[in-house]
């Protein structure tokens, strides 16, 4: 008589996550309840998993949420760029598109959880400034490959993250709209004098 049980049913079977998919989770509880959200409990009921599994990938809680801030501002930012990149030529295209895609993911409030976390974590504050940097040079980039001098492009490009971060109540406006509107006004020519 053999001692091996068989299979479990496809429905008890615990899905094969990687790291990925636990880093994923706790982003998702960051955007939807900041810091205080990020416990190991909820991040296992996010991923319909048992705690024991978190520890097949991370060492302990202090290792996980090291890793949860390196990819804020590593892999997932490089991802997201080079996707863009390749998305489209045209510059301001892809930061329309990039818009659209922090609109879809809620990468606003993600990115305004990090930056209160920040506040109390090294590793955080870390993170937020190289996020900060990447995507300051890509929005600088694509709008000096359209037509504006560096300088301009750094405080055009400071512009639009500040918009992406901002939390402003204007029920009088359109706010599926207005970062379009705003991306129009900030890759304007102002006009020659003379012309």
């Amino acid at each position: 008589m053999s001692s091996v049980s068989p299979p479990a049913p496809a429905s008890q079977r615990v899905p094969d996550l990687t790291p990925r998919d636990w880093l994923e989770a706790g982003q998702s509880l960051l955007r939807r309840g900041g810091l205080k959200a990020l416990k190991l409990r909820p991040l296992a009921e996010e991923l319909r998993v048992s705690t024991g599994s978190f520890y097949h990938h991370f060492a302990d809680f202090d290792a996980y949420q090291g890793q949860l801030a390196t990819y804020f501002a590593e892999a997932q930012i490089s991802d997201l760029i080079d996707a863009l990149e390749r998305a489209t030529a045209d510059p301001i295209d892809r930061i329309r598109l990039l818009g659209q895609t922090v609109r879809r993911r809620g990468s606003s409030r993600l990115a305004i959880a990090m930056r209160a976390w920040a506040e109390s974590d090294e590793r955080a504050r870390r993170a937020v400034e190289r996020h900060d940097l990447l995507m300051l040079d890509f929005l600088a980039r694509c709008l000096t490959a359209a037509g504006f001098d560096r300088a301009d492009a750094d405080i055009r490009a400071y512009g639009l993250i500040t918009l992406g971060l901002s939390k402003v109540h204007a029920p009088h406006l359109d706010m599926s709209s207005v970062f379009d509107h705003l991306l129009s006004i900030m890759t304007a020519r102002p006009e020659q004098p003379g012309r």
